[in-house]
């Protein structure tokens, strides 16, 4: 193998790492510097005046607030003579530098070893890249790294907006061993119909390598084993060994590698847990799967996709309708108006060759239109700005034709990159060519009862660069109502620069004017509009969302598809906004990362593992979230769409109550998140936030624990739980979602 293909997949192995023997240097600080000059990247450079930053955490959460557009150096002194007495192959320095935001070059004693994004200077212009982890190799054979003396790393870092800085560290250095330098795969892939592990083991050294290889597929919650092997391998130069582990077609498991290295003793170990469906197969005869309630303003269309799974085809009749609405059993759906304030009750009738299911619907005529929160799916997380129609209707036709329409999700909403360069002459806001007809749009979807949900901003422009609302807000409401929108996404981007020219920019009011201008348009169309505010949580918007009439609003920055992410929006930023969130005003916390996303054409499975995508969903449901899909539906697989149509998990969601979840217990990592339900019940999940599992007892916590009288319900497998049972197991970034009876 060439040297710059090792090195890499060097780096590369340390990405999927769980665990080795190799010893590390680690780094929470630097000597840093603001400003630019190539001479700080020299080894020989005076950095003793500047001062200490934290490489754990941006510039603005160390107390360098509104540093935009600007430089910054980091210095970290290091010596790895004791590395390198403990590795057996002391080729190569391994680095680990956490995420930048946004680009940085990085050197060792001058010399420059990588980049990750694009410096405004560079040949390619600025790139941001702060989602990604940053890893490097320097060649310990090229001579530049002192091996029993004094080094210096130093990053350059440019920040374009934002918090600025290094963070997600420490930093790490480790030189690898033999053991460590051996490529490791293991896969999930499907043969001859089964689910199973690929795992494959190569050797890029030249020379003949042994070792002994162990694999275990087991449920570490039951002690279950499902398949072990244990074999001493030996490997030549470039080559690879591959072997096939079935894996079981429900529940949980987990896969555990070791492969040690026989002659120096060292190993490398790895732990994967494959996706795992808990939810149980649905019945072929009717059930009904939603929350039976639905709200609408007087006068306005009623377009309410009926929430009903089993086996096409199916009739749905009902024998009290309400004068004024329709039902179109083919598609499932609900249409009309009611022109009086009140509640309408009624019952359904759903009739297939497999049985009946009955149930009572009320729809609510008043002021009120999200009396749940909403379910669908949006456009952004999977297509970003490649978004097109044809796309649009193609994820429509898959929610209907995967049955995620039958659990509740009916908006499909058109993110960014819809709309012409120029307005027309009349000032109306026109399509690009990516959209031949946003009208028709909407009827196709309003005619197998899908809502149509579209993204504007009240800035000049939208954050993809495209046309913003500002000064044509009641142009715009008055297409959305003709085009026949139901909710508008409405993101602050473009109107940071209109902000930054107002007097009492920063004030409460400043964050509140452009959002009630809007608020206002809407609420006077002919057609209910659900009205999403996005701006990031700006001057607290939970305290004033209600006021512009918004149904929902954005606590927090965009949600990417990592566990840091998921944790940090999930649990940290969630915390505290409980009082704020009921029907008609919901906090929204981002849409759901997994399936398969990407933000491009280029799509790719969502990073988070199967135990953190149970813990999205669970967190999600218990936080009366909006629960818009992110992914590219047509290629969704069967875990991902057990994951979203578990109706006992989605019912919490959509519970009329409307109560948001609070931390009841927070013990370590441990966390206990509960909400009431209109029933009387409680619902809540043991989170497990740390990096080991756990077996939790909830009979320890006094304060919350429901009683040994109660019945609990374990929600995901759809099952009570055993008389008595008070411990649970928890995973590692995993859940047990439980439900009082």
């Amino acid at each position: 193998m060439r040297k710059k293909a090792l090195l890499s997949a060097i780096a590369a192995l340390f990405v999927i790492s769980l665990s080795s023997t190799a010893q590390e240097l680690s780094f929470e600080t630097a000597k840093f510097h603001f400003g630019d000059n190539p001479e700080w990247k020299n080894a020989d450079f005076d950095d003793s005046s500047w001062q200490d930053m934290q490489t754990v955490m941006r510039w603005d959460d160390q107390g360098f607030p509104g540093y935009l557009a600007e430089y910054g150096w980091y210095r970290i002194h290091f010596n790895i003579s004791e590395l390198l007495k403990t590795s057996d192959y002391k080729s190569a320095l391994k680095i680990y530098c956490g995420r930048i935001d946004d680009a940085d070059e990085v050197y060792i004693n001058g010399r420059k070893i990588g980049k990750t994004g694009g410096m405004p200077d560079s040949e390619t212009g600025f790139a941001t890249a702060w989602k990604e982890d940053r890893w490097y190799v320097a060649d310990l054979k090229e001579g530049f790294v002192n091996l029993n003396g004094d080094n210096v790393l130093a990053i350059r870092v440019w920040n374009e907006d934002g918090d600025g800085g290094m963070y997600h560290g420490p930093v790490t250095m480790q030189i690898p061993s033999k053991c460590d330098a051996m490529e490791y795969s293991l896969k999930e892939a499907v043969e001859n119909g089964q689910s199973c592990i690929k795992v494959s083991i190569t050797n890029p050294i030249k020379e003949k390598q042994k070792g002994c290889f162990k694999l275990m597929v087991h449920n570490p919650e039951t002690g279950e084993i499902f398949d072990r092997l244990e074999t001493t391998l030996t490997i030549g130069w470039k080559q690879k060994k591959v072997f096939t582990f079935p894996l079981p077609e429900r529940g949980y498991c987990r896969v555990d590698m070791n492969y040690t290295d026989v002659n120096s003793g060292t190993s490398r170990s790895y732990s994967i847990t494959p996706k795992y469906i808990l939810t149980p197969d649905e019945p072929l005869a009717p059930r009904f799967n939603g929350a039976m309630l639905f709200g609408v303003r007087p006068d306005s269309p009623v377009i309410y996709r009926i929430p009903v799974s089993g086996k096409r085809p199916m009739t749905i009749t009902s024998a009290d309708l309400p004068d004024g609405l329709t039902i179109d059993s083919e598609n499932c759906c609900i249409g009309g108006k009611l022109s009086r304030s009140g509640e309408y009750r009624f019952h359904l009738h759903a009739q297939n060759a497999e049985g009946a299911a009955d149930t009572e619907l009320t729809i609510r005529v008043g002021d009120q239109i999200a009396l749940t929160p909403p379910m669908g799916w949006n456009s952004w997380n999977c297509w970003g700005l490649s978004v097109s129609q044809e796309k649009v209707i193609s994820s429509a036709q898959a929610i209907i034709d995967k049955g995620l329409a039958d659990y509740g999700y009916n908006y499909i909403n058109v993110d960014d990159a819809w709309e012409a360069p120029e307005r027309n002459a009349d000032g109306t806001i026109a399509v690009n060519g990516k959209f031949p007809s946003m009208k028709g749009l909407g009827d196709r979807l309003h005619s197998h009862g899908l809502r149509f949900g579209i993204y504007s901003s009240p800035g000049d422009r939208t954050c993809g660069g495209y046309l913003g609302s500002l000064d044509h807000e009641l142009q715009d409401a008055q297409s959305y109502n003709e085009w026949g929108v139901d909710y508008l996404k409405y993101d602050w981007c473009g109107y940071v620069r209109k902000h930054a020219t107002e007097v009492d920019r920063g004030t409460v009011a400043s964050y509140v004017r452009p959002y009630m201008l809007m608020g206002e348009y809407l609420r006077n169309q002919p057609r209910d509009i659900f009205y999403s505010l996005c701006q990031y949580g700006m001057a607290d918007v939970w305290k004033w969302g209600y006021a512009v009439d918004a149904n929902s609003w954005r606590t927090t920055g965009d949600i990417t598809d990592t566990w840091e992410s998921l944790e940090d929006i999930g649990f940290k930023e969630q915390r505290e906004l409980y009082p704020y969130g009921q029907p008609n005003h919901w906090n929204d916390p981002d849409m759901m990362i997994v399936g398969k996303v990407g933000w491009s054409d280029n799509l790719r499975d969502s990073r988070l593992t199967a135990d953190e995508q149970y813990t999205h969903i669970s967190l999600w449901a218990l936080l009366a979230a909006n629960m818009l899909i992110g992914c590219d539906v047509a290629q969704m697989d069967d875990f991902t769409r057990q994951l979203l149509c578990n109706h006992e998990v989605n019912a919490i969601n959509q519970d009329i109550l409307g109560r948001q979840a609070r931390p009841v217990v927070v013990d370590g990592r441990i966390e206990i998140w509960a909400r009431e339900l209109a029933d009387g019940t409680m619902a809540f999940g043991i989170f497990n936030r740390g990096e080991k599992d756990a077996t939790v007892d909830i009979s320890r916590y006094a304060d919350f624990y429901p009683g040994d009288n109660v019945t609990l319900r374990n929600l995901w497998i759809q099952e009570d739980v055993p008389a008595g049972t008070t411990s649970f197991f928890v995973p590692s970034h995993g859940v047990k979602l439980l439900k009082t009876k």
